[in-house]
């Protein structure tokens, strides 16, 4: 199975597929800013990240209790 016909991602493939650290995503997780659901252990849709991507396009995540929009000066 490919990438593309996967369904839920473990949070360590959710981090490589964002290009962030498996902290961050559990951060994320915890913040309610990324649902997930475990299932054996937590997992991440496909469709939820696409949609946490276009949510949070043009936004400043670098302090997740105070997301703002970026500001690229």
């Amino acid at each position: 199975m490919n990438k593309e016909d996967k369904m839920l991602y473990t949070v360590k493939e959710a981090s490589a597929t964002l290009g962030v650290s498996i902290h961050l995503v559990y951060d994320l997780i915890n913040k309610g800013l990324l649902p997930a659901l475990k299932l054996g252990s937590l997992k991440i849709r496909k469709e939820t990240l696409d949609e946490f991507t276009k949510k949070y396009e043009g936004m400043d995540l670098s302090d997740l209790d105070h997301i703002k929009e970026l500001n690229i000066a």
